[in-house]
């Protein structure tokens, strides 16, 4: 019997990558990504990112081109297709399905002014209430600078899509969104459970620019014959799941349930949990989606903290403060030496830009209590690793606040999760036990499209074969060691804040 895939793309900033999963076994059958050299980004002016659509459609034939002759399969081989995708950018198609401008992608800032605008003449219980954030810098805000600044281009968009929606437009030739996406673009009201009428009212957009609305799960489209004859897939193939990359990651760590946590750090840092009632920040220092399996019957949120100074800084110390040459896993070793606490050495960690975290603001990183009779290097290196833990704790503390009880943290063995200290520091502070798995976006894509055409029954049986790596316990002898090294952390923050 011909072996069987299921089929998931991660269309990134950077990248966009493919995995075939054998659904018999459950393990990736192979993978791909193009370019193999990051993507670019127009900077048509400064705070400005756009992509063409056209180069993630490109990049998507090219890895799955790959990973076909890779594992030898046949498109008719191919059982069903999930999507991850880059959140909060902004695609507009004309009747035609033509694509009128360049993708205006999640880092850009221009809609700023337009989310604060919204935000105020609304409201902040009306904002909060309703969509559970401020519009900020969002897809819907970012449509609004498009009908200011391009009205000739704004009166011929037919309807508006995130990236992900453009792909599976691409592969089907059907228009329709998720309400998860919606919610990441602040056009799903939790309240009334329907598109948030009042913030398009606000902006003048009309209702017929929103998408059709498909469950997450489901065969929300099949592939064309178009499509199908461009890329080798068999026509009818569904595509049967979509996701935004956190919540998407958050599914590829088997996180679905309240007060499970996901967590990723690598140039930034991600913490992502879920919770089981509707609920906010007021001071919007965290973000609120839906998550994947919500739905107007079950209250499902993904609660997203984004610390953008992580493993930037981690890097930053070893180019500039670390022997030369040396690598993370010999800074490590270095570290082993230094007591918890760094005695008395505190690295604020926010020197990549404005924190949300912080309310936008912008303090920089910063360096307290060196000794220098005392202190050396490996007490800098040690200094940052906590500073980064205990800038996760900070936003953690926000989402416990929001009624979340963090008791586990799901992450990839990667990056800043490679470092023993960071993973004991982090189970020290949160009192959290930290589970590290094998896995990967796209590989986490392609199972959500095996749920959303019923190959598996349900997560549990998707994600049975999820190969765990580690455990690790946070040490009780030590909890008070660590607590005490983040209050002082923290004494040393909240004199900055």
């Amino acid at each position: 019997m011909e072996k069987q895939y299921l089929l998931g793309f991660d269309v990134g900033s950077s990248s966009v990558k493919a995995s075939l999963v054998d659904i018999e076994s459950g393990q990736c059958a192979a993978t791909a990504f193009y370019p193999e050299h990051e993507a670019p980004i127009k900077a048509v002016k400064a705070g400005w990112a756009e992509q063409d659509p056209q180069m993630w459609w490109d990049n998507a034939k090219l890895s799955l081109k790959k990973i076909m002759a890779e594992a030898g399969a046949k498109g008719e081989q191919v059982k069903a297709i999930g999507i991850s995708y880059q959140m909060h950018g902004l695609v507009c198609v004309d009747k035609n399905q033509e694509v009128l401008r360049d993708a205006i992608i999640w880092c850009d800032s221009r809609a700023v002014p337009y989310g604060e605008r919204a935000f105020n003449n609304l409201g902040a219980d009306k904002c909060l209430g309703h969509l559970l954030n401020s519009p900020g810098n969002f897809t819907a805000a970012k449509l609004a600078w498009v009908k200011e600044n391009e009205p000739a281009l704004y009166e011929k968009i037919y309807k508006v899509m995130l990236p992900g929606d453009y792909i599976a437009m691409r592969l089907s030739g059907d228009i329709n969104t998720t309400i998860s996406g919606l919610s990441e673009g602040m056009f799903w009201d939790f309240k009334d459970k329907e598109p948030a009428k009042f913030l398009l009212n606000e902006f003048g957009f009309s209702k017929e620019l929103i998408a059709d609305i498909v469950p997450t799960f489901s065969v929300q489209a099949t592939v064309s014959k178009a499509a199908a004859e461009e890329l080798g897939l068999k026509e009818g193939t569904p595509i049967s799941y979509r996701a935004g990359d956190q919540p998407n990651n958050a599914l590829s760590l088997n996180v679905f349930n309240p007060g499970e946590i996901a967590s990723t750090a690598g140039t930034s840092g991600v913490v992502y949990g879920v919770l089981g009632e509707v609920n906010y920040d007021k001071k919007s220092r965290v973000n609120t989606f839906a998550h994947v399996n919500y739905t107007k019957d079950l209250d499902r949120l993904g609660v997203l903290l984004c610390i953008n100074g992580t493993g930037i800084l981690n890097a930053w110390v070893r180019r500039n403060v670390a022997p030369e040459g040396i690598s993370y896993a010999d800074m490590n070793v270095m570290m082993e030496n230094v007591p918890i606490g760094s005695e008395g050495v505190a690295i604020i960690p926010f020197g990549n830009g404005a924190e949300r975290v912080l309310e936008n603001r912008e303090i920089g990183c910063s360096i307290h209590g060196i000794n220098f009779n005392k202190h050396g290097k490996a007490h800098i290196m040690r200094a940052a690793q906590e500073g980064i833990v205990f800038s996760f704790c900070y936003g953690m503390e926000i989402m416990q606040q929001m009624g979340m009880d963090i008791r586990k943290i799901h992450a990839g063995r990667a990056n800043m999760f490679l470092s023993e200290i960071f993973r004991n520091t982090l189970a020290g502070v949160s009192g959290a036990t930290i589970e590290l798995y094998e896995t990967d976006g796209s590989v986490g894509a392609a199972k959500g499209a095996g749920m959303g055409c019923g190959l598996y029954r349900d997560h549990d049986e998707a994600f049975a074969t999820l190969k765990k790596l580690a455990v690790i316990e946070p040490d009780e002898s030590k909890r008070n060691e660590y607590l005490s090294a983040y209050a002082r952390w923290k004494e040393q923050l909240e004199a900055y804040i």
